[in-house]
């Protein structure tokens, strides 16, 4: 497994200018599964449609960077 950071915005209209911006981390095997993660986490957490949420971009965090101590795990068993 590798730890991948996907920033991006999703709709809300609560928001001034109806964009909320997100930075997560994910612990998946490739960028395209890590973007499939992130739709989904995100979409469970806050009732999102898959169109409703934009990925800027999806960056590869090494072991040292992890803040996430669930995706740390995952990445080095400790």
């Amino acid at each position: 497994m590798k730890a991948f950071r996907v920033v991006g915005t999703f709709n809300d209209a609560r928001q001034e200018k109806g964009k909320q911006p997100f930075s997560i981390e994910i612990a998946d095997v490739s960028v395209e599964a890590a973007k499939e993660q992130a739709l989904s986490t995100l979409g469970s957490r806050h009732k999102l449609k898959r169109w409703q949420i934009q990925i800027a971009e999806v960056t590869d965090v090494a072991e040292a960077d992890i803040t996430n101590p669930v995706v740390k795990y995952k990445v080095t068993g400790e």
